[in-house]
């Protein structure tokens, strides 16, 4: 019996059951669908954050008080907050950083007319958004004589002017920072939400002079940012920047800083481990649905076998030979397996456009993984099919044809 006359046989008899057939395959279906899913979102998930960390600024640097063993983004712990002597020194010793701005920031009840809103109000010199690639869609930027002058403007995120200028210009018009009055000169371009969820349009930038001397009432930091001149003086400006303040923080030899220079990719390779471990434990749940799927498709069909026992004696006694009963019933599990990881691929693709949607992450393919989980599928069919087949083709033909 040839294959093609034996891939016919194995298609009639799933036609003719294509309930259990469809009930067989959904194993496989939801174990590659799933494997496909996690993937893709994994992926998605890394490109976003890559995405993010770059959107944060180019070459950026961030200096904060506290050892740097403790947790990112955790606060000060008692270490004490940098002068404006310490980001001069920084200036002049730091020969690899490009840019250097001070940065202090608090949530704030800000007003404009009738309206208002509770928003991160941050006082920064023009440098920072030089530093974070930021730019205004409307106005101009904070300037170097706003800084020098404490000039009372500031710059708002698109989420402020559509919660506080509804409709109208912003430009121009005046707003209210707890008591201070500050005149709107930019609105920034949207950055959107971070890795953090947090959104980034929800501020409000102030010139750092103008908002430590009428906000805060100090000009002690607790927040440096900078920027090295090249992605290959990275390490280089973190080096130099260490040094220049262990020697003003006077930092014996051989203890450990109480500051930190920390480096966004750091927070990307720490949210990446997240992320593949996450990815990691999933796939593996999937991989137990698929593991679930062979044995559906085993079981049944041993079941077939059991059930088909009469047909099968009669195709032995009319000269069917043991290899053509084991052909028929390893291909009628392969192709349960294989139509499985056809829709299993084409429903986790789609479930992983919707997700991606959904979660706002980019809709990233498998290109690796789709073939591999197809692949899979067909090793599961193969596999599992064989120990139902081995039984089918050993049957001897005069006990099946008394079979009842």
């Amino acid at each position: 019996m040839n294959l093609r006359a034996t891939i016919s046989v194995a298609f009639s008899a799933l036609f003719r059951n294509r309930l259990r057939s469809i009930l067989t395959m959904l194993g496989v279906i939801i174990g590659v669908a799933a494997v496909l899913t996690m993937e893709s979102l994994g992926q998605g998930a890394t490109a976003y954050i890559g995405d993010t960390i770059s959107g944060m600024g180019s070459n950026m640097l961030m200096v904060v008080p506290g050892a740097p063993s403790q947790r990112m983004g955790g606060g000060a712990a008692g270490a004490p907050l940098f002068t404006a002597g310490d980001l001069e020194a920084l200036r002049r010793g730091a020969r690899d950083v490009d840019l250097l701005s001070p940065v202090s920031q608090r949530p704030q009840r800000v007003v404009a007319g009738g309206l208002n809103r509770n928003t991160n109000v941050t006082g920064a010199s023009p440098e920072y958004l030089q530093i974070r690639q930021w730019d205004v869609g409307q106005g101009r930027l904070l300037t170097a004589d706003d800084e020098r002058i404490g000039a009372q403007v500031c710059l708002i995120g698109q989420t402020v002017r559509e919660a506080l200028f509804p409709g109208a210009e912003p430009l121009g018009q005046e707003l209210r920072v707890r008591d201070v009055a500050c005149r709107v000169v930019g609105v920034l371009e949207s950055k959107g939400g971070s890795s953090f969820g947090v959104d980034q349009d929800d501020v409000v930038f102030m010139p750092f002079t103008t908002f430590t001397r009428r906000i805060t009432g100090s000009d002690r930091l607790g927040l440096i940012v900078a920027s090295a001149k090249s992605p290959a003086l990275i390490d280089d400006a973190k080096e130099q920047l260490t040094q220049v303040l262990r020697a003003r923080r006077r930092v014996p030899v051989g203890e450990d800083d109480d500051f930190a220079v920390r480096d966004p990719r750091e927070i990307q390779a720490v949210l990446n481990q997240v992320t593949s471990v996450l990815t990691t434990f999933l796939l593996g749940v999937a991989g137990i649905s698929l593991l679930v799927g062979g044995i559906g498709i085993m079981n049944i069909m041993l079941v077939s076998v059991t059930e088909r026992t009469r047909e099968i004696g009669v195709r032995l006694a009319v000269g069917a030979r043991g290899g053509d009963i084991l052909s028929q019933f390893l291909v009628e599990a392969v192709v349960l397996s294989s139509l499985g990881g056809l829709i299993g691929v084409a429903l986790g693709l789609g479930a992983a456009r919707a997700l991606a949607a959904t979660l706002n992450v980019p809709f990233v393919i498998p290109v690796a993984a789709v073939p591999l989980s197809f692949a899979v599928s067909v090793v599961v069919g193969v596999v599992f099919g064989v120990v139902p087949a081995r039984k089918a083709s050993r049957l001897n033909p005069l006990a099946a044809l008394r079979f009842e």
